[in-house]
């Protein structure tokens, strides 16, 4: 068995055992050592993420555990946990933690500061159309912002709301915490907001969105735009169509806490998976 090249699962399961390493410091500095969540093994990490990876359930997940011995190796299991352990794992998990590995995940990546900004929706529930249409349910999305490197397609940061926030209210929250690793900050016209540019700037970043077209002086800015850097904001929504179809454009949690931390995770596998495309570019990768 161990003549077998490495599968990129395998692959994906070593680096997501590197990244569970370091959960255990990020739990100790925001619980302390008394905290049921810093006592949880680390594999519980690598658990969640291969649940997302696979868009899997847990149940399913434990049974594909049973029966693949070099990811058991990999994860030097003793023994395989049962569902509900898994489940309560990520209960106790709070978000803050998978914030903190979402951006330890970007730590060897040569990202360009060139960045693109941009939303999707993500549904909170599954429905029959049939039921809804028939019961005039209405089902609010997930209103979830991403910020990329537009060169690697890595996710720097995420925002999450319930509400109908506008762009121009959420984007000054990801540019403060992601100010070090932003040169230039891509956007469309729902980013366009004089007060959101002047903001930028003041933070030494170019600001890359099309203004609205109000006057010929609009359109003359609109003109002089760098329309090679414009236009890599598109990789951000290749990022979000990507999470949308491997990992699924749904959330399964019921509560909204719990839905936040599911799509956090959604782009902590993402850039793990990312991460594996460029290190073994060329090279033997299943």
């Amino acid at each position: 068995m161990d003549s077998f090249p490495k599968s990129r699962l395998l692959r994906f399961v070593e680096r997501a055992v590197v990244l569970a390493h370091l959960s255990r410091f990020f739990r100790l500095a925001i619980h302390g050592s008394d905290s049921r969540s810093a006592t949880l093994p680390e594999g519980h990490v690598v658990f969640l993420s291969l649940k997302v990876k696979k868009t899997t359930t847990y149940r399913d997940l434990v049974d594909e555990l049973i029966e693949i011995p070099r990811i058991r190796d990999a994860l030097n299991l003793d023994s395989i946990p049962v569902p509900s352990t898994l489940c309560k794992a990520f209960d106790r998990l709070e978000i803050a933690v998978w914030r903190a590995l979402l951006n330890v995940s970007l730590a060897d990546w040569p990202l360009s500061g060139v960045t693109g900004i941009d939303a999707s929706g993500f549904e909170r529930a599954h429905a029959s159309t049939h039921y809804t249409k028939r019961t005039n349910l209405t089902i609010q999305q997930l209103k979830t912002t991403l910020l990329v490197d537009t060169a690697t397609n890595a996710i720097l940061d995420v925002h999450v709301t319930t509400t109908r926030k506008h762009d121009t209210q959420i984007a000054p929250q990801v540019v403060k915490r992601n100010e070090q690793s932003i040169a230039a900050l891509t956007g469309d016209k729902s980013y366009d907001d004089q007060k959101r540019r002047r903001l930028a700037r003041d933070h030494d970043i170019r600001p890359l969105i099309k203004h609205r077209k109000f006057t010929p002086l609009h359109k003359a800015w609109n003109a002089r735009l760098d329309s090679d850097l414009y236009h890599r904001r598109n990789m951000n929504e290749t990022v979000n169509a990507a999470i949308k179809q491997k990992y699924g454009a749904f959330v399964r949690s019921r509560l909204w806490s719990k839905q936040f931390r599911e799509l956090v995770i959604k782009c902590v596998v993402h850039n793990l998976e990312r991460n594996l495309v460029i290190s073994y570019e060329g090279g033997e990768c299943l």
